[in-house]
């Protein structure tokens, strides 16, 4: 096996096809490791001269790739494509090949990393780096990153199953309000996915009017992106749009990225109007999601990152993302400056919990 440090963004772009094989063999894979989404990010977000694709190959196949870039602040470092619009973080491993190839890429790692500290952020547990970190001969850490919750790929009558007995009832009321309210879903075709999610992003920003909404998500930049890379992952079966429809009106619009075993709903826009006809928006984009999700070998129906309470009524399952660090020995003071600063960033939010929970229930003081 061959490997090679990919700096041109010409060669990236070319890439495309081997990395498409290389994916569809990688069982590990999320979505966020596609080579849509990861080169659309690069062309909307990365920074020239910064690009550091390690490669891989075996004659003309690709048996593994770690998609990274150079960043110097706040530490030098090499972090993954997908910045913090990503999920999950990660590299590909041909799953035939997979020990070879890991220990020809944790080689390749080691003498790209060069000053810099490589950065692993929302590493899902079972991740393939996971054997990049274990064959690491340099110093190592994993930290805690963000929790996702997931559920089982299964049909929505076997979500409710799971539900406290008085829980399911309420969900199978809302379900049966949303049939009465005439709501009817699509998937839309991908000769219209660039118009549909044009539409998502114009009902997200009227959705979180007057609220505080991901920043992100209103920029440009970030809609370019999703255009771009979702048209070619609905292609290629690893994206799809759905629209929610009123009488023809469409009236709310979801993404759901797809890999091989992972299913997540990533972003939706929906009109204020539905929670007016009291529709459950987050039981009707359940629903779509689930029935999509039973498809193919999909065993988990992800989502995604953050754990908040419309979530949890599902009784989702929590899994914590890891950060995984690896350094040699001469960057090993960076890694325990990062580590430091987790921990510390850790502690204050403790602290800060503590302390909304004492004045929440009255406590005095000392």
């Amino acid at each position: 096996m061959v490997t090679e440090l990919v700096t041109d963004e010409r060669e990236f772009a070319d890439l495309a096809p081997a990395w498409g094989r290389l994916y569809r063999r990688c069982s590990a894979a999320t979505p966020f490791q596609s080579h849509a989404w990861l080169h659309s990010w690069w062309l909307s977000y990365g920074t020239r001269g910064r690009l550091a694709l390690v490669v891989v190959r075996d004659g003309g196949e690709l048996r593994a790739a770690a998609p990274l870039m150079r960043v110097r602040a706040p530490l030098p470092a090499l972090v993954p494509l997908g910045g913090a619009i990503s999920d999950y973080g990660d590299v590909l491993l041909d799953d035939e090949y997979a020990e070879p190839a890991a220990s020809a890429l944790a080689e390749a790692l080691t003498r790209a990393a060069r000053g810099a500290l490589i950065d692993f952020r929302e590493v899902r547990p079972g991740a393939a780096v996971e054997r990049i970190h274990a064959r690491w001969s340099g110093p190592r850490r994993r930290v805690r990153d963000s929790v996702c919750l997931e559920l089982p790929a299964r049909p929505m009558d076997e979500l409710l199953e799971r539900l406290p007995p008085s829980r399911a009832q309420r969900a199978r009321a809302k379900l049966r309000k949303l049939t009465a309210l005439g709501i009817e879903h699509r998937v839309v075709p991908h000769d219209e996915v660039d118009t549909a999610l044009r539409r998502l992003l114009e009902l997200h920003q009227l959705q979180w009017r007057g609220r505080k909404v991901t920043t992100e998500h209103v920029r440009p930049r970030f809609a370019e992106h999703l255009v771009r890379s979702v048209s070619r992952m609905v292609r290629s079966g690893d994206a799809m749009v759905t629209e929610f429809r009123i009488d023809g009106t469409v009236m709310a619009v979801d993404l759901t990225l797809m890999s091989p075993r992972l299913t997540g709903g990533y972003l939706y826009g929906a009109d204020p109007r539905l929670r007016e006809l009291k529709a459950d928006v987050a039981t009707m984009l359940l629903s779509a999601c689930a029935e999509e999700a039973v498809s193919g070998e999909r065993q988990v129906l992800s989502l995604l990152r953050g754990d908040e309470p419309y979530k949890s009524r599902w009784r989702p399952e929590e899994v914590v993302n890891q950060r995984l660090l690896l350094a040699r020995r001469r960057t090993a003071p960076l890694m325990a400056a990062v580590a430091l600063g987790v921990a510390a960033r850790g502690r204050a939010k403790d602290l800060v919990l503590r302390w909304r929970e004492r004045e929440r229930g009255g406590g005095g003081g000392g």
